[in-house]
């Protein structure tokens, strides 16, 4: 199973693996979401929607439907 953005915990790492370009806004590409750079799972809204991530430095909130489009790979996992 492919684990995605929307699949992380709270205070989980990751990096970014791929997505469908055409799946994802613009805003976030220019704001930094793109292959090869780190997440992190911030905050998760109380009804499970939007998510707050640190992107290279970046907060950004994204919706669930978008971050279930971006697959990750976990570099670091929380129990």
């Amino acid at each position: 199973m492919q684990s995605t953005i929307a699949s992380l915990k709270k205070g989980e790492k990751a990096i970014i693996k791929e997505f469908d370009v055409e799946a994802i806004p613009l805003k976030l590409l220019e704001m930094g979401c793109l292959p090869g750079n780190s997440v992190e799972l911030l905050q998760i809204a109380p009804f499970g929607d939007p998510l707050l991530l640190n992107i290279n430095g970046s907060h950004l909130a994204i919706r669930m439907e978008t971050a279930r489009e971006i697959e990750v790979d976990i570099i670091e996992k929380i129990d």
